[in-house]
């Protein structure tokens, strides 16, 4: 019998990385809109750190990449991103504010959620397809590696405002310390397993 091969962390290229966490994101307003109560908060406090550490990374690694190899990235296709991203943000934020449940949490929830796949949308579709065609596999594969370390060290809440490579760089690990402990105190580390680690 023939042992299935495993795709391991080495293997994967960020464009992969990238768009199996888009999903992952999907699935995860899907089940913050479907459930109630203590599961639904739970739900939406793993949706907003993924949120959160995702859109960190892609701010220090990818878009910064975007600049140097796309043509047209410094000009308009990465500043739209980050401009969508600081929306984004701004909006978690707000949530962030409310319970739960509540009506005004679950119509900015759906604010939210379109926004972020019509972002999810661009950036897959104008960002990240540029980016395999142009950059080598050696380099795609360094970048999800890059991606991942970024991860680890991101903050869990949203920062709006912060969405350049140098702000993450300078302001994230304070940021990244203070979530981290605050989630910590709250009980609510909102970890999500990545499919593709």
């Amino acid at each position: 019998m023939a042992k299935a091969h495993q795709v391991t962390t080495e293997e994967i290229d960020v464009v992969d990385l990238l768009i199996a966490q888009h999903a992952l994101i999907r699935d995860l307003f899907e089940e913050v809109k479907s459930t109630r109560g203590q599961v639904q908060e739970e739900a939406f406090h793993r949706l907003r750190r993924m949120l959160a550490v995702h859109e960190t990374a892609e701010e220090e690694v990818v878009h910064p990449a975007a600049r140097l190899v796309l043509a047209g990235g410094n000009d308009g296709l990465v500043s739209d991103r980050l401009a969508e991203e600081n929306e984004a943000k701004k909006m978690l934020g707000e949530l962030e504010g409310l319970r739960p449940g509540e009506p005004a949490f679950l119509e900015l929830l759906d604010k939210l959620r379109i926004a972020v796949l019509l972002h999810a949308r661009s950036e897959e579709r104008y960002e990240f397809m540029q980016l395999r065609q142009k950059a080598k596999p050696a380099t795609l594969r360094s970048m999800a590696a890059a991606v991942k370390a970024a991860e680890a060290f991101a903050p869990t809440h949203p920062h709006a405002g912060v969405e350049s490579a140098t702000a993450n760089l300078v302001a994230g690990p304070i940021a990244a310390l203070v979530d981290r402990v605050k989630d910590a105190m709250r009980g609510t580390s909102g970890q999500v397993k990545d499919p593709r680690s």
